[in-house]
Order: C-alpha cells, then sequence, then structure tokens
C-alpha cells in the first residue's frame, strides 16, 4: 500500500476550472492508475485535500504508486511524492499516543424514514467522532481534537442531481488501543462517502 502525495496547482486557472466539484477530483485519482483501467478494476481510493503554508496538497492511499505523469496532470510538475505505507503502519504500537488528521462526512441515519442526513453544529460532529473511537481501536486523549475546517463541497449524482456534502477535517490526540483494529480503520477508511475524499486519517507519532 502507497500513500502519495501531488500539490495542487492553485495558480493555473485552466487546470482549476476543471476542478470544480468533488467527481471531477474522483476522476483525476482514478485516470492516475492505467493499469487498474485497463484491467476494467475500478479500486476505491481514499484521498482527501490538506492545506499547508498556503498551498494544497491531494493526499491519495492506494495499493499501487499512481502513475506520476497522470498524477500531476492537476498538480505542479516535480511535486508527486509516494511512499510505502505499509512499512510506515507495521511501526505502530499499541498504547502509542498519535497526533492524527481525519477528513470526513459525519452523519446519521433516521430511524423513522431511514434517510441519511448529516450532522451540522461543532458538537455533533464531534460526538460523532468520539462516539466510533473505541469501535475504530483508538481512544482520543483527554478530549484533545478540534474541528480546524468544515465545508460543503458539491457533487453531482447521476442525472446531473447536485448536492452538498459535509465535510469536516478533525485534528488531534489519539491512543492506539486495539492496533488490528485501528489499522484496519486506517486501511478501509472512516465513515461515508470515502471515494469522494472522506474517511482518510494521518498519523504522526508524537515524540515522548
Amino acid at each position: 500500500m502507497y500513500l502519495s502525495r501531488v500539490q495542487i496547482d492553485t495558480k493555473n486557472r485552466q487546470k482549476l476550472k476543471n476542478l470544480t466539484h468533488l467527481g471531477a477530483y474522483h476522476n483525476w485519482i482514478e485516470q492516475s492508475f492505467p493499469q487498474e483501467i485497463e484491467r476494467g478494476q475500478r479500486k476505491r481510493h481514499l484521498w482527501r485535500i490538506d492545506y499547508l503554508n498556503g498551498k494544497a496538497y491531494l493526499l491519495v492511499q492506494s495499493e499501487q504508486q499512481p502513475d506520476q505523469k497522470r498524477f500531476e496532470k492537476y498538480g505542479v510538475t516535480g511535486s508527486a511524492e509516494s511512499k510505502n505505507y505499509d512499512i510506515y503502519l507495521a511501526q505502530l504500537k499499541n498504547n502509542g499516543i498519535y497526533r492524527f488528521r481525519l477528513v470526513a462526512n459525519p452523519v446519521y441515519r433516521d430511524g423513522k424514514t431511514g434517510r441519511i442526513f448529516p450532522h451540522v453544529t461543532v458538537l455533533q460532529q464531534k460526538k460523532w467522532l468520539s462516539e466510533r473511537a473505541a469501535k475504530l481501536g483508538f481512544q482520543i486523549v483527554n478530549n484533545q481534537f478540534d474541528i480546524v475546517q468544515r465545508d460543503y463541497p458539491i457533487l453531482y449524482r447521476k442525472g446531473g442531481r447536485k448536492i452538498k456534502l459535509s465535510r469536516v477535517a478533525f485534528e488531534g490526540l489519539l491512543r492506539i488501543t486495539d492496533l488490528n483494529l485501528f489499522q484496519r480503520a486506517l486501511k478501509n477508511g472512516i465513515g461515508k462517502e470515502k471515494a469522494y475524499g472522506m474517511g482518510l486519517m494521518t498519523v504522526i507519532p508524537v515524540e515522548r
């Protein structure tokens, strides 16, 4: 498994005009794996957009490395990089404390109608993650986490129907309580809309 990153070329208006909705990013990522297309495979790649020091990055988790040229289609030439993620995952430890970042789609299912609705308040969204932590193999250290970004990107469904998804970025400290569950959560993603930039959690060890 690989974790790849490319800087999005936000200064190129020609490129940006093609990235106005989540489906465009999804297609960009799919096209970055031409071997999967040739084999008729449609593998789900976890991904998200990060912002760091005034720059935007596309982060992708995948079984294979993306084709660099296609991965840089809307990115800055020469900025793509990939790392072996399996090696990193193998270094995680039970009871280890890590700084995490998660971009997710916090929603709930209405018990009467069965319809899915987004959580809209900060309190609801933080509760959504807290309630799932134990089943995902971690606990949040002393409730130390925050929502650092919230927005409603556009997604076009079949038939041209336009909807807005609730996208929330969480950051904080966690302790791994069940390594197998936690590694599975990192590999499979957390929550819904994983094909459209939600569900990817990354962690960095905290020096003690």
